[in-house]
């Protein structure tokens, strides 16, 4: 879960590397690196503890040029975080590289190059393939044959980029189950785990496919296939505005984020103008596919499982098919049963979340009637080797706690509610209903952003405290489990959700008054069992923070807090609510003076196991 920039180019590349990095610093941040061949054909080499803006402070301390380069941001996996362990590693002095995923075997293979010498000056997986390169290299291997031979040694998941003085115009690159896209330019060639990095200075691009290798340099890009033949992959002009990655206004991208998402509902919700009377949105052959859909299975991790979660209340209420929704990491693990005539949905904000990735390519032959994906990135892999693919309309998500990533995905899977139950016997009236709440969910997004002040002053009771519960019933519950997510990534504390009727079997024990305990009561028909279990809490000395439906009769009193939310049609209610408790978590974080953006431990997107 590293990022990776790489450039050949006939002009000075150094600025262009450390912009791609501050553009990848969402895929980690421990430490960060960067390494050139300069005019003389010497390798220059910056590494150093810390986020980019340390990268940048040295290179502004000891300036290093050249025309060839690759540089790394990391988020750790072998090894703590430190200089040493920062990427690029050097072998020989005379080539660096960087990699981004795990080598299963790298002890058995780090022992086999001790054993022929080499001294390793890192604890990472990674430098045992600088140090097979290089042994090839020496043995009179090209770079794409030396290459080759390298990964044939690994087992795991690598992207992998490399430069040698001996050829100081090129890039060597290779890639299995992490990203990798090269970036088309005219008298020069980058490479990235992520397009984004690179779309100030292009906007064509190649996505390599399993097992790709590739060579670039400033006239030529060469790609092989796994079987080491020559091939030739599309290349794809992206034409979208650059998004701009600048705060402007906000102190946080995680905040801009979450005002953002007026927007980015709205947008995600037009990509489906003709939902009522085709399926086109959802990718050419969804009808074909839809009619012969009776179950559907969602695999997915994280957020994008809670998004999933949701989706099973919308699609089993509204359209009347049955949901299995597992996470995607113990979906490819078991032998499962699958029922005739499912439809196997992937959801994932980048496209490339490793465990996603392996449970749709781990899905049997005739096993699904097709696949299909949600996701936020055009031409990721999830998108590539799906049937059926509909993007959301989010926008970059710097921040690494998802927001309007996730409340667009609930958006989609609402929409795909409707094609399905137009199948079922979801009645016009209804499906008018639905779409008629999805036009106005952008305004009741933005009276939700306007109880900003009130959600803070809520906040200010949770910073002193260290644990915290979250309580849903129906379709709420997994709004709570998403809401104490948020909270556990960018504040540290220790929060758990429950379905309100599970409290007396068992978390009822944690009560006390140390214990905040935050309900999600919209104002349904399960309002009165709530209402149950929230007495059970203040009876017990617990403080309660209760998120609710204004008309639902709720009001403050000592040791219960209520936050009035918009009222708003049922079925929209499960987005609505998620916005409020993001701003929640996020003033918290604030003011506990955490790092909101980049929280500890964690990366945006988890490209490996």
């Amino acid at each position: 879960m590293c990022g990776i920039v790489a450039a050949a180019a006939r002009r000075e590349v150094s600025e262009i590397l450390l912009e791609g990095l501050r553009r990848l610093e969402y895929r980690g941040y421990d430490s960060a690196g960067m390494a050139l061949i300069d005019n003389e054909h010497r390798l220059l080499l910056h590494k150093q503890l810390g986020k980019v803006s340390e990268l940048e402070r040295a290179q502004q301390l000891q300036p290093y040029y050249g025309c060839t380069g690759i540089a790394h941001t990391r988020w750790a996996t072998h090894g703590e975080p430190s200089a040493a362990n920062a990427h690029p590693h050097i072998s020989g002095q005379r080539l660096a590289l960087v990699h981004n995923g795990i080598i299963e075997n790298h002890e058995v293979l780090r022992a086999e190059l001790q054993s022929q010498g080499y001294d390793f000056a890192s604890g990472t997986d990674s430098e045992v393939i600088a140090h097979l390169l290089h042994g090839f290299l020496q043995q009179g291997d090209g770079l794409v044959d030396a290459m080759r031979q390298t990964v044939r040694k690994l087992e795991g998941a690598y992207a992998v980029a490399a430069i040698d003085i001996h050829h100081p115009d090129q890039v060597i690159a290779a890639r299995h189950g992490s990203p990798l896209v090269i970036g088309v330019g005219i008298g020069e060639n980058f490479l990235a785990s992520d397009q984004l990095a690179l779309r100030q200075v292009t906007d064509r691009f190649v996505y390599l496919e399993e097992g790709d290798l590739a060579l670039i340099s400033p006239s030529e890009l060469l790609v092989f296939n796994e079987q080491g033949e020559p091939v030739c992959r599309d290349q794809t002009p992206i034409d979208d505005v650059v998004e701009s990655v600048e705060l402007g206004a906000y102190d946080h991208y995680m905040l801009k984020e979450i005002y953002d998402q007026p927007r980015a509902l709205a947008a995600t919700f037009h990509a489906c103008d003709n939902l009522l009377r085709d399926d086109s949105c959802f990718g050419d052959g969804a009808a074909a596919i839809f009619d012969r859909v009776n179950n559907v299975q969602i695999a997915a991790c994280g957020t994008s499982y809670h998004a999933g979660m949701v989706a099973r209340y919308w699609l089993e209420e509204l359209a009347g098919i049955a949901c299995e929704v597992e996470v995607a990491s113990e979906f490819r693990y078991r032998k499962r049963v699958q029922h005739e005539g499912t439809l196997l949905l992937t959801i994932s904000q980048s496209g490339e979340t490793a465990d996603t990735l392996a449970a749709l390519r781990n899905a049997g032959e005739h096993e699904f009637v097709g696949t299909m994906v949600i996701a936020n990135v055009d031409n990721s892999s999830l998108v590539r080797e799906s049937d059926l693919v509909f993007l959301t309309r989010a926008g970059a998500e710097i921040g690494v706690a998802s927001t309007k990533a996730f409340t667009t995905q609930l958006v989609a899977l609402l929409m795909l509610t409707i094609a399905l139950g137009r199948r079922r016997g979801m009645s016009p009236e209804k499906q008018q209903e639905v779409i008629n709440a999805l036009q106005r969910l952008p305004d009741f997004v933005e009276e939700t952003l306007e109880l900003d002040t009130n959600i803070q002053q809520l906040s200010e009771a949770f910073i002193p405290k260290h644990h915290a519960l979250f309580l849903g019933r129906g379709i709420q519950y997994p709004i709570a489990m998403e809401g104490s997510l948020k909270l556990k990534e960018i504040s540290y504390i220790h929060a758990e959700a429950y379905p309100a009727g599970e409290l007396k079997h068992g978390p009822l024990a944690l009560v006390d008054d140390d214990m905040p305990v935050v309900a999600v009561a919209p104002g349904d028909e399960l309002l009165e069992k709530l209402k149950s279990n929230l007495e059970e809490v203040r009876s017990r000395g617990g403080e309660l923070f209760v998120f609710a439906d204004r008309a639902a009769g709720f009001s403050s009193e000592p040791r219960v807090k209520v936050l009035n939310m918009p009222h708003c049609p049922e079925v929209i209610k499960p987005i609505v609510y998620t916005v409020a408790l993001q701003l929640l978590s996020y003033h918290v974080a604030v003011q506990k003076g955490t790092d909101v953006d980049k929280p500890r431990n964690l990366a945006k997107s988890v490209t490996v196991e």
